[in-house]
């Protein structure tokens, strides 16, 4: 599958920004785009609020932008229910309208300490109600340094993924993050984004065959914007992004959708 067959994708990860107000209008001016502009049928725009908004936000979605227009999680637990205080199971998620969920964000993996095996569960239990999870991998500045960030995303796939038969892994969507530019300004050059690409649809490649390694989507996160995503975006297994700062204003967001779908 080439690139213009597979699934393009901007998604939008609003970390703990927003309030309701704010989270209702970004999505209008999001969906006001979206109502004014054609998207090809393979290009789709996400919107990953904080979960107090969830359903709020899947609600203020008209049922003619479905497939231009999801609404994600940014964590999930690995546990349908019970005596879990804080946690929202995937069937809560799904309930409400939600189609994705982000797992293994170097935030979680960083602040709340998620093991591989731990993002295994939750990827697992993501599946089993029909969430597509959309599961984040990337080095620290230290790993790239040394030289090792080929390895070091390996593993993390291998740990938390490679479990999967190959039905169950074509249902999942990669991003690719290097921790060291996320939220920091520094942005991956996209010579630097390509290898690392080109290098996890190997590992796929090996792990699945060919054939599924050439039809995941594979975006790329850390510190994306219009003024760097024609070169990002333009590389051949860079499928999208997952953006965070520029995803909480609606111009800069459309933006990205708009340059995603010119180069895709």
């Amino acid at each position: 599958m080439s690139k213009k067959s597979r699934l393009k994708i901007v998604a939008g990860n609003w970390k703990m920004n927003l309030h309701s107000n704010e989270a209702l209008e970004l999505v209008t001016g999001i969906s006001n785009y979206l109502e004014n502009n054609d998207l090809p049928d393979n290009c789709q725009a996400i919107v990953c609020p904080p979960s107090p908004y969830l359903f709020l936000v899947a609600n203020s979605i008209s049922e003619e932008l479905d497939n231009k227009l999801s609404v994600g999680a940014q964590n999930c637990y690995t546990k349908a229910s019970g005596a879990y205080t804080g946690e929202i199971s995937p069937e809560m998620i799904q309930d409400i309208g939600c189609l994705y969920v982000l797992i293994g964000h170097s935030e979680r993996r960083k602040y709340f300490g998620e093991s591989h095996e731990f993002l295994a569960q939750k990827v697992n239990k993501a599946l089993e109600v029909d969430l597509i999870p959309i599961f984040c991998c990337g080095e620290p500045l230290e790993i790239r340094e040394a030289g090792t960030h080929v390895d070091y995303v390996s593993t993390q796939l291998k740990e938390s993924l490679f479990h999967l038969d190959v039905d169950n892994f074509n249902r999942i969507i990669l991003a690719y993050e290097p921790v060291w530019a996320i939220g920091t300004g520094k942005t991956a050059s996209p010579e630097q984004a390509q290898e690392m690409h080109a290098a996890i649809r190997e590992m796929l490649a090996t792990q699945y065959g060919k054939e599924t390694a050439d039809s995941v989507t594979i975006l790329y996160g850390g510190s994306c914007k219009p003024a760097n995503a024609e070169e990002l975006f333009s590389q051949p297994d860079v499928d999208g992004g997952l953006i965070g700062g520029a995803s909480l204003k609606a111009d800069s967001f459309t933006k990205l959708i708009e340059i995603l779908n010119e180069v895709g």
